[in-house]
């Protein structure tokens, strides 16, 4: 039968990027809509940034709304097409398991010390709670080898299943199920069928992307893309589901459930068990953001991703959304420098192994000569070349925030301070492991030969600037951090006249940055000849260019800290003046900034100021403890990727500064992680050279 009328039904997703309206509202509602949208409606259209909760099992991740709907999930990489992407686009692609009359939890929280989302649930009729993971177990692979694995296999490893079961604590609660996964951002919807006689389970069969099989105990149904269930739970029932996209049997029962939930919390409990925490009040928050950071490394090559998401916005309706799914090398390098306070040494092993991988290509014969890469700024976890950025037009964006981007051109930029963090990275990892592969100095010796032919030229800086290059001072800075780390460095190995050359050279950078780099009011400026200040010279204290008690460094801390923060919050700088590329358009507070404020508080002795700002900080996290890259200061709602690496690290040195600063003030001191013989026979803090 047909019906005259008019046409009602939905455009497709490429005649909706065709005639993309000026407003997301008028796209996402199918109402035209004049002027740009109301941001109280795009909030009501999706969830805050920070009300999204983060699991992983060290390959893949993916971002659970408070809704109960998995939002996010790239498969089979993370810097891959994602399955789930409404975080993006409400139409492309989500995961439910929630009572069917409730869409507020009651409660949410991690299972402590693990990356188990426990979800609680009170309806009308009763109370629910739903437990998510993606599973990691012993590692299983008897008899054969894994494909993705470069690094030394560990005792476990991820099952690249994704598992939720629920539990009815009280009374009767109905549940219901609804998968409907959108393969390539959503432009391929899922085709299903059942695997068998019965109805528990059913896979996809899309040619070209991984295969999805999904399991449980609930009788399912094909509806369209979509498998959709409902079942009613009392007192005392349970149910489940699986998600799996591997080549390993899946949990099949709920005692399989059970035990895979078993092995997952033992993963991540004994990992964190591993570190060195202080007892403070702030310890859960340190092992939060330690657990993090470890759901953000790829284990099979040792890569850390700066985060799992891709344009989440840096201010809602503007274009500073980026795809940050990569390892950027600097961060990485910060990263593990944070985890080696805490007692981690194994991720540092890890990325080095990977940082020596992208940079000396296995050959493929015995006797080839070895062949030298290129150091990028960025590379994808398996160390592959970095995908040219591109834009997904058939997209909305999160709350309307466009382009929504796929790759990241700041792969090829020229930016020198990545130089400074590899060699400093090598330097603190020798401190901490008291020694020092040959494959690890053959990187130090290529960042610094690469930091003395560069440091005089123009770059992109730590910031990624997409305007004209200049002389940025960090750049400096971090150009001279590799020609002093690595002088020390030579004169541990006996390489005396490698370490006087280069501790010649890093004299030389000191001298032209002291001249070049400050003010007349006696701060280090954000570039040569400019009166700008930058948050990242908040780093200055950390790096030991100049003593903390110099009158400079502690000009520097202050004049950022009257000039760029709002409140608690620290800006990078002023997108007004400073040429970013994107015309001055505004964004939130860098929070990585924020907690180098209250370090270097700490560094140049004001440690009221330096613990009042934390607390202020520690009071901004999310509910489950999680940072994105920015906070806008006026709503403390936070913006940009979600989480961030750079920011979880910058918590945990900030954190245990103020707590050293408070016990050496009491009196104590939480100590070095370690103390090497090899590094300590020659001796930290002198100068590797007979140079004068």
């Amino acid at each position: 039968m047909i019906l005259e009328g008019p046409d009602t039904s939905l455009p497709t997703r490429e005649q909706r990027a065709a005639t993309a309206s000026p407003s997301p509202v008028g796209r996402l509602s199918g109402r035209r809509s004049e002027g740009p949208p109301n941001q109280e409606t795009l909030a009501t259209i999706f969830p805050p940034i920070a009300d999204y909760a983060f699991l992983s099992d060290c390959e893949n991740s993916c971002l659970v709304a408070p809704t109960g709907s998995i939002e996010w999930l790239c498969l089979p990489r993370p810097h891959d097409p994602s399955i789930f992407g409404t975080i993006l686009d409400r139409a492309a692609g989500s995961f439910r398991l929630a009572p069917i009359d409730s869409a507020v939890p009651a409660h949410r929280q991690y299972v402590p010390g693990t990356m188990v989302l426990a979800t609680t649930w009170q309806t009308r009729s009763g109370w629910l709670i739903v437990n998510d993971f993606m599973a990691v177990a012993p590692w299983y692979r008897d008899g054969e080898r894994s494909e993705s694995h470069r690094r030394t296999p560990g005792d476990f490893d991820a099952r690249h299943v994704l598992v939720r079961s629920a539990v009815c604590l009280h009374g009767r609660v109905d549940v219901q199920l609804n998968c409907e996964p959108s393969f390539d951002y959503g432009r391929d919807d899922a085709v299903w069928d059942f695997t068998g006689g019965t109805y528990e389970q059913v896979a996809t069969l899309n040619p070209s992307v991984p295969r999805l099989v999904l399991t449980g105990d609930m009788r399912f149904g094909i509806e369209g893309r979509a498998v959709r269930a409902r079942h009613r739970l009392v007192e005392g029932e349970s149910l489940f589901a699986v998600l799996s996209w591997g080549d390993v049997e899946p949990p099949m029962n709920r005692a399989q459930v059970d035990v895979s939930r078993a092995e997952t919390s033992r993963f991540w409990r004994d990992w964190i068990d591993g570190g060195h925490f202080p007892d403070h009040p702030w310890r859960e928050l340190l092992q939060r953001s330690a657990l993090t950071l470890k759901g953000l490394t790829y284990a099979p090559t040792g890569a850390m991703l700066a985060a799992p998401t891709t344009s989440l916005p840096e201010q809602p309706g503007g274009q500073r959304n980026w795809d940050y799914r990569y390892t950027w090398i600097r961060d990485a390098a910060f990263t593990l420098r944070s985890l080696h306070g805490l007692g981690f040494d194994t991720e540092a092993d890890d990325f080095l192994a990977f940082l020596g991988e992208v940079l000396e290509p296995r050959v493929a014969t015995a006797g080839a000569p070895r062949t030298r890469g290129n150091l990028q700024v960025l590379y994808p976890v398996d160390g592959a070349n970095a995908v040219p950025e591109s834009e997904l037009d058939h997209l909305t964006g999160h709350g309307g925030s466009r382009p929504v981007r796929s790759g990241n051109s700041a792969y090829n930029q020229t930016q020198f301070d990545v130089l400074g963090a590899i060699v400093d990275c090598v330097f603190e990892h020798t401190r901490s492991r008291d020694s020092l592969s040959e494959r690890s100095w053959r990187i130090v010796v290529q960042a610094v030969e690469t930091a003395l032919r560069s440091w005089k030229e123009v770059d992109r800086g730590i910031w990624e600037v997409r305007g004209e290059p200049q002389h940025f001072t960090f750049s400096k800075i971090m150009c001279w951090v590799a020609a002093d780390r690595g002088a020390r460095l030579a004169a541990l190995r006996g390489e005396r006249e490698r370490a006087d050359l280069w501790w010649a050279a890093a004299h030389e950078m000191h001298t032209d940055i002291c001249e070049k780099g400050v003010s007349e009011e006696g701060y280090f400026t954000q570039a040569y000849g400019s009166k700008e200040l930058d948050a990242s010279l908040l780093l200055l204290p950390t790096l030991g260019f100049l003593p903390v008690d110099d009158e400079r460094i502690r000009a520097t801390v202050l004049a950022i800290e009257g000039d760029l923060c709002d409140g608690a919050f620290v800006y990078r700088y002023r997108p007004e003046v400073t040429d970013d590329g994107l015309e001055g358009q505004p964004e939130g507070s860098f929070t990585a900034c924020s907690f180098w404020l209250v370090s270097a508080l700490v560094a140049i002795g004001d440690l009221d100021r330096a613990r009042s700002q934390c607390e202020r900080l520690v009071g901004a996290s999310s509910a489950l403890g999680l940072y994105g890259e920015e906070i806008d200061p006026a709503t403390a709602r936070h913006l940009g990727n979600f989480p961030q690496a750079l920011t979880h690290l910058a918590l945990i040195n900030a954190l245990l500064d103020v707590i050293d600063a408070e016990q050496r003030a009491a009196g104590k001191s939480m100590g070095p992680a370690g103390s090497p013989s090899w590094w300590n026979a020659v001796g930290m803090s002198d100068r590797p050279t007979t140079a004068t």
